[in-house]
């Protein structure tokens, strides 16, 4: 499982730009389902890979299913000259996406996100409906296994909006 309050404090304290989306959004908005690892967008200026870069370097990132002695370095080199990369890191497994497939990149994110506090840090975790879209576009067996908990929990958040109001 991921150290995800030690991941949010690294990415906090350097000023990394991210929106937090898969599983752990899932249960940021209401899922029972567990998760073992977190997925990130991360903004891809010069600026912001840095920062992400020193962000994760205490937790010795590595190439996550490579073989063993495989030569990876973590660097801003190779994460400008790459784009998603999923990692093993001493906190957990992190997948790092520059881009997601029906959502494009952390720019095109930002608007469909909402801004939640974990662990006492402000975090963008992107909102259910785009979540369940993103989870709709990627098309693989386990997103859509929990497509029908995430628009059961949509309609819940819509009938309790409207019994408020």
């Amino acid at each position: 499982m991921i150290g995800l309050e030690r991941l949010l404090e690294a990415f906090a304290n350097a000023g990394v730009e991210f929106i937090v989306i898969g599983g752990i959004a899932a249960r940021a908005h209401g899922s029972a389902r567990v998760t073992q690892d977190v997925d990130v967008v991360y903004a891809r200026s010069d600026q912001n890979i840095r920062r992400l870069v020193n962000a994760l370097a205490p937790f010795t990132p590595c190439v996550r299913g490579a073989p063993p002695g495989l030569p990876f370095k973590w660097t801003t080199a190779t994460v400008k000259a790459g784009l998603n990369f999923t990692l093993t890191t001493t906190i957990g497994d992190i997948d790092l996406l520059g881009e997601v497939a029906g959502g494009g990149r952390y720019e095109d994110l930002v608007a469909h996100s909402v801004s939640l506090d974990a662990f006492g840090h402000p975090t963008l975790v992107v909102g259910l409906a785009w979540l369940i879209h993103l989870k709709r576009a990627a098309g693989r067996p386990k997103d859509f296994e929990v497509i029908a908990e995430l628009e059961a929990l949509q309609e819940e958040i819509a009938r309790l909006a409207r019994a408020r109001a």
